[in-house]
């Protein structure tokens, strides 16, 4: 079963990912700030991560920056999850190392998952 993490600071939000997760039948845990999403993302080393751009405590970059430069947590695909539209915003987040990015106001939950299944090679 592979383990999903979710950094987001809306916690409907993040409520809402974590049990349509559950119900696909990933394992989940859940970060309100970016520090505790690197702290957890260590400790458990999830699958993939979901992770907010605008955190408190540690914002996005930060965070992929600290997984990225650790050989822990390395080759851990991260997907952003983000209102930020702006190409600059996204491309910063992809040339630190995130995976891909999905724009929150454009998606459904069944795409997401769809895109996690994707990227962890799920059938």
């Amino acid at each position: 079963m592979a383990k999903i993490l979710v950094v987001e600071d809306d916690m409907n939000l993040q409520r809402t990912l974590i049990e349509y997760l559950k119900k696909e039948n990933f394992e989940t845990l859940g970060a309100s700030n970016g520090e505790d999403g690197v702290i957890l993302a260590k400790k458990e080393k999830p699958d993939l991560i979901l992770l907010d751009i605008v955190l408190p405590r540690k914002n996005g970059y930060e965070v992929i920056k600290e997984l990225k430069s650790d050989d822990n947590t390395l080759k851990i695909p991260i997907v952003l999850l983000t209102n930020l539209g702006s190409y600059s915003d996204v491309e910063k987040a992809l040339n630190l190392g995130a995976t891909t990015y999905l724009v929150k106001a454009d998606y459904k939950l069944e795409e997401v998952v769809a895109k996690i299944k994707e990227i962890l090679k799920i059938n």
